[in-house]
């Protein structure tokens, strides 16, 4: 069965959207990526707005089985860790309306899967996605590629029963070791 991930690279300016499917040889194909993108100049709640409105529609027109979000870490700029942090609130919840399964992947995490080092820089994720989707040029933005990255992370972890989403309607059909093993990350992640 081919797993479709939704990833998204959360942010009030640029919030970048990638879907792929990835096959359990961890092959993975390209279906879509995008940015949407909000104005500094508008009101804080007509740029969630905005972006509430283009998840639901790419969960809407994509279907995916999972949603995989960058999880906000702690930066020097409050200002930008609250603007990720509301932006991850309103796509996590848009996913949850729909009983869609949400997985979060620190940056690191992420550079570790996609590039082999969790120090790995944008450029370097940018062209080892655009390798692992076989695609003729980067994806671009970079919060595209990164959020191509993510979904990649999310398909190639929970293949190996590593990072599967513990919410939503997928996580019932878990082994009793999956499940052990989701619960166990669950908890050292809130123990961090």
């Amino acid at each position: 069965m081919t797993l479709r991930v939704l990833g998204v690279d959360p942010g009030l300016t640029r919030c970048g959207i990638g879907v792929v499917d990835v096959e359990k040889n961890r092959r993975a194909t390209l279906v879509a990526f995008g940015v949407v993108g909000t104005s500094p100049e508008e009101s804080l709640d007509q740029r969630l707005l905005v972006i509430a409105t283009s998840i639901d529609e790419w969960l809407d027109q994509y279907q995916p089985h999972v949603l995989a979000v960058e999880r906000v870490f702690s930066q020097l700029n409050v200002s930008t860790v609250m603007g990720v942090a509301q932006a991850s609130g309103v796509v996590i919840a848009a996913a949850a309306r729909r009983g869609i399964p949400v997985a979060l992947h620190t940056p690191s995490e992420v550079k570790a899967a996609v590039t082999g080092s969790g120090t790995s820089n944008k450029d370097a994720v940018t062209k080892l996605v655009t390798k692992i989707l076989r695609l003729d040029a980067p994806p671009r933005p970079a919060d595209a590629a990164d959020a191509l990255a993510l979904a990649i992370t999310h398909a190639w972890r929970a293949g190996s029963g590593a990072a599967i989403a513990t919410s939503g309607p997928g996580s019932m059909s878990l082994t009793p070791a999956q499940r052990a093993w989701a619960d166990a990350e669950a908890k050292a992640r809130r123990t961090r």
